[in-house]
C-alpha cells in the first residue's frame, strides 16, 4: 500500500473547499481499495464510501455492518488514496448522541475527513428517529468534527425519502435543524425531482448533497449545479452495476457454454498500468 503524500489537514481543507465552489462536483463512491485507486486514477477530486456496496461485496445485505468492520473498511480505503475520503458511517452505529460523537472520532482516526450520519434505526426496519433526538445525535456528532485538530466535514442525512416517508415539509425541517446543529452538508437521498431537490437548496441554507443512480433518477451534472446542488453522490450504483457485469458474464457461461463477455473486459495491462507499481510487493523485495 503506498503511503498517502498530502496530510489529513491538507485533504480536510480541500474537500471543505470544494463545497465552497459555485459548480456542482461528483463524490462518487468506492466500496474496496481497489475500486477506490481507480477512481483516483480517472482525476475525481473526492471519495465517499458505500455501506452497501462493501456490505454486497462481502455477501450481507445492507444494514448489517457493524461499526468495528465499517471502521477497519473505511481506514483501506483512505490509506488506499490520496484523495480526501468521506465515510458512510449509516446511523453512527448507535442511538444515543455520545455514540455518535464516537463514531466520528473512530472516523477520523482512520482517516476520513469527513463522515454522514442518519437519522434513522435499521432496526427496528427503517424507523425515523423522533427530531429532537435526531437533532441531539448530530449536534453531538458536530461538536466531535469542531474538536478535530483538521477540518472534518460533518455531512447529516435525513430518510425520509428513502424509506418511504415521503413528507417533504418534515424533511426539510428535519435537515434546517441539522444544519443549524452543525453539520457542513444536507443530505435527503431519495428526492426524484427537480420540484424536490430546488426546494430543498433554497430552504436549507447549506450545501446540499443530492444522490444519483437511484430509482432511474437522471439529472446531468450541469442541471444539478443549476438547481444548486452542491455534491453529487452514486450512493451503491458503483457497485451494482459492477454486480450485473459480473451476473450477466456467470449466466453467459451457465446458460450458453459462451465466453463473449470476455471481449467487453478491461485488458489485464491496462488494470496493470491503471494500478500502477507497489514496490512493497514486487519479487524480490521488501
Amino acid at each position: 500500500m503506498r503511503k498517502p503524500v498530502k496530510t489529513q489537514e491538507e485533504k480536510g481543507t480541500s474537500f471543505r473547499a470544494l463545497h465552497e465552489r459555485k459548480e456542482a462536483f461528483v463524490i462518487p463512491n468506492p466500496w474496496d481499495a481497489g475500486t477506490a485507486r481507480l477512481l483516483e486514477a480517472l482525476d475525481f477530486q473526492a471519495l465517499a464510501t458505500t455501506s452497501a456496496g462493501y456490505a454486497f461485496s462481502l455477501g450481507m445485505k445492507d444494514g448489517r455492518l457493524d461499526r468495528p468492520t465499517t471502521i477497519a473498511h473505511v481506514r483501506a480505503i483512505a490509506e488506499a488514496t490520496d484523495l480526501p475520503v468521506s465515510g458512510d458511517l449509516e446511523n453512527g452505529f448507535g442511538m444515543s448522541p455520545e455514540t455518535a460523537a464516537e463514531t466520528i472520532r473512530l472516523a477520523a482516526g482512520a482517516g476520513l475527513v469527513g463522515g454522514s450520519i442518519e437519522d434513522a434505526a435499521r432496526f427496528p426496519e427503517n424507523q425515523i428517529y423522533e427530531l429532537e433526538l435526531a437533532v441531539e445525535r448530530i449536534q453531538a456528532a458536530a461538536e466531535a468534527a469542531q474538536a478535530l485538530a483538521f477540518p472534518f466535514t460533518l455531512t447529516a442525512r435525513c430518510e425520509n425519502f428513502l424509506y418511504g416517508r415521503l413528507d417533504l415539509e418534515d424533511t426539510i425541517t428535519r435537515l434546517r435543524r441539522y444544519g443549524e446543529a452543525g453539520a457542513h452538508v444536507l443530505y435527503a437521498p431519495g428526492l426524484t425531482s427537480a420540484e424536490q431537490i430546488k426546494a430543498v437548496v433554497s430552504a436549507v441554507g447549506k450545501p446540499v448533497n443530492v444522490l444519483m443512480g437511484f430509482q432511474g433518477i437522471q439529472f446531468t451534472l450541469a442541471e444539478l449545479s443549476e438547481m444548486g446542488v452542491r455534491r453529487v453522490s452514486v450512493g451503491s450504483a458503483l457497485s451494482r452495476i459492477a454486480t450485473e457485469a459480473f451476473l450477466s458474464a456467470a449466466r453467459e457461461i451457465r446458460e450458453t457454454g459462451t465466453f463473449t463477455f470476455a471481449s467487453k473486459a478491461i485488458a489485464y495491462a491496462d488494470l496493470q498500468q491503471m494500478y500502477g507499481t507497489d514496490r512493497k510487493h514486487e519479487p524480490g523485495t521488501k
